[in-house]
């Protein structure tokens, strides 16, 4: 790939490579060997087929729907120390945050700790993970008796133990009282299945299928530790060493030639939680993103540091999150192992709300204000790439949780409500928001209403688009959605709502998408509008709760949104007649029930010069509540 002299004149400047803060570097030192390149990126395309293969065991093998269903699990392989080498096209934030438990791991056992046919587990927050459900199962992988790579596999549970059925305990205070914890515990020795930790695992979770799912983790990482030895005894150890280091040294350097093409400076920004489950207001986070010729500098100083909080993100899900958005906008042809990660020199002090003091809760913030990292990053360097910034991110909160008893079944459920809806995709340049996740939990499938409805006792009535939800821009951000499920049988719902003061964001001029809102017992009597947290709150059968999803932020200046455009958004009724006006300064002629709406350009001209002026309020039309239904 060839450079500009400017390009290369800066990357001349990076005089050492980036440091991650508070990740310790790889146990020993990586001696350089040559590889061609040929036979790199075979090895490579065998490493990430491997792991799309473990992936895809766990669909097909897994008990539990969020599991077998959802796509929510990530497969990874990385080296003898540790540095992740490959991945799977499966859930990124996982991936993300892989390495750190496996290196946990690698430094409590050391290296003569660890045996072939021996697979672990972990899913402590504070020994590298990002919360108590997901749990990273990994297999050392040996050859001629030395071990060479580690396969790894992360699943997101349905329960963890703790005081509250499904992993999320935002009402917890501490990180005991959220779940067990598993730095790193052996569940496979030598090939040999430690029955007490199986049967210690199963009687510390609710859910009747848990023993299935762990299984099915537990095959994929040994089918992963299988299917690589057969490419090491294909290639050799010291070729595939090679590869690996080949691919991490190729990402580093197409990192650092990106970065090298921005202009330099210190960017900020400041971006905000509504409030944490306590209903404490305003959690802030402070980002200082550094361009020094080809050095990328990520500073969370300056965050929220009040001690009463209970939204914390840990630094491994800190990080997953940083990489995340940066991956974002750059070229996604640059493979995304540790060499891109060790490109980012990322600063986050111990005690900040991304990096919490010891054993605190960290359920709630693991959504938030884990997600708005990438929202504070996306603000910052839409100062120098607007074009590439939007904000990987999503305003809800957790999960909304129902558990109660099955009466198919007499068993315990529990539907963390992982359904189809479209919302959270915000514009970018050149494309309007669409019904997708963002790209930190990029290929999570959500679950079809038909199909939780054989599972749960629940029904789906509505999912809709919501009109005018989606945040003007030039390009429009992805309509909210408004979600609607019928409770079959008693049950409780908890869960924690934001995104209602601070609604997904705009970039470059566009506007953020509408506010969310949760209505619990409607249908019933005591119908309640969630203010931020909604703890075992009782449902009878026939009462629903109703979610408005707010809607994608915008990209770009509304009133430079082509009037056709509007138009078309008015007809497919993801804009009203009045946000037409209101939002972008087009007069539309005619009657929507007829079909007969049309542009007068003429007044769509002069009202867009005055609302440029500021000489006029477009919006002074009674157009009713925000995020009407179609």
């Amino acid at each position: 790939m060839r450079t500009s002299r400017r390009v290369q004149r800066k990357l001349k400047r990076a005089v050492r490579p980036a440091t991650h803060a508070k990740i310790r570097r790889p146990l020993r030192a990586v001696r350089r060997a040559t590889v061609d390149p040929v036979t790199a990126e075979i090895i490579r395309g065998a490493m990430e087929t491997i792991a799309y293969e473990m992936a895809t065991h766990v669909s097909l093998t897994a008990t539990t729907p969020i599991l077998n269903q959802s796509n929510e699990r990530n497969a990874t392989i990385l080296d003898a120390n540790g540095a992740l080498a490959a991945l799977s096209v499966g859930i990124p934030q996982f991936m993300l945050s892989s390495t750190l438990p496996v290196r946990f791991a690698l430094d409590f056992f050391g290296r003569d700790g660890l045996y072939d046919g021996d697979v672990l587990v972990a899913n402590d927050p504070y020994h590298g993970g990002g919360h108590l459900p997901d749990y990273n199962i990994f297999a050392p992988v040996f050859y001629d008796g030395e071990m060479v790579l580690i396969a790894s596999i992360q699943c997101h549970h349905a329960d963890t133990g703790g005081a509250m059925p499904g992993g999320y305990n935002v009402d917890a205070r501490d990180i005991w009282a959220e779940g067990v914890r598993f730095p790193a515990v052996k569940i496979f020795e030598k090939g040999v299945e430690r029955k007490d930790i199986t049967y210690f695992m199963k009687v510390n979770n609710r859910t009747p299928t848990f023993l299935g799912d762990l299984r099915a983790q537990v095959g994929a990482a040994q089918l992963g530790a299988r299917r690589l030895q057969e490419v090491i005894a294909r290639h050799g150890v010291a070729a595939v060493r090679s590869a690996a280091q080949y691919m991490i040294d190729f990402a580093a350097r197409r990192f650092k030639e990106e970065v090298a093409k921005w202009r330099d400076g210190v960017y900020e920004s400041d971006v905000y939680v509504d409030h944490d489950p306590k209903g404490n207001k305003d959690i802030h986070i402070h980002c200082k993103v550094t361009v020094k010729g080809s050095d990328l500098t990520v500073d969370f100083t300056g965050s929220d540091t009040r001690q009463n909080l209970q939204a914390y993100s840990t630094f491994g899900n800190t990080r997953g999150y940083v990489v995340a958005q940066i991956a974002s906008m750059m070229d996604p042809s640059i493979p995304k192992n540790e060499g891109f990660f060790n490109s980012i020199n990322l600063i986050v002090p111990k005690g900040c709300c991304l990096n919490p003091p010891p054993e605190r809760s960290v359920a709630a913030g693991t959504h938030h204000p884990g997600t708005e990292v990438g929202e504070a990053i996306a603000k910052a360097l839409e100062q120098v790439i607007p074009e590439r910034c939007c904000p990987q991110i999503y305003k809800m909160g957790m999960p909304t949780v129902i558990f109660g008893t099955n009466p198919k079944t007499g068993q315990l459920f529990i539907d963390h409500s992982v359904d189809t809806f479209g919302a959270y995709c915000g514009a970018v340049h050149g494309q309007d928001g669409w019904g997708a996740m963002n790209v930190s939990f990029g290929n999570l499938i959500r679950a079809t209403g038909e199909i939780n409805e054989s599972i749960f006792p629940v029904r789906h009535l509505a999912r809709d688009y919501a009109i005018d939800t989606g945040g003007p821009g030039k390009w429009r951000g992805c309509p909210g959605t408004l979600y609607i499920k019928e409770l079959c049988a008693p049950a409780q719902v908890y869960t924690y709502v934001v995104g209602i003061k601070y609604p997904m964001p705009g970039i470059a001029g566009g506007k953020p998408g509408a506010p969310n809102q949760l209505k619990l017992r409607c249908g019933g009597p005591h119908e309640q509008v969630v203010e931020f947290t909604a703890f075992y709150v009782d449902h009878q059968p026939g009462e629903r709760y109703e979610y408005r999803y707010g809607g994608g932020g915008g990209w770009g200046d509304p009133l430079e949104r082509d009037p056709q455009k509007v138009l078309d958004d008015v007809l497919d009724e993801y804009v009203s007649v009045e946000g037409a006006r209101r939002d972008y300064g087009v007069v539309l002629t005619g009657s929507l029930q007829d079909l007969t709406l049309a542009i007068d350009r003429e007044a769509t001209a002069r009202l867009r010069a005055e609302m440029q002026g500021g000489t006029t309020d477009a919006g002074t039309t009674d157009n009713g509540p925000p995020g009407s239904v179609v």
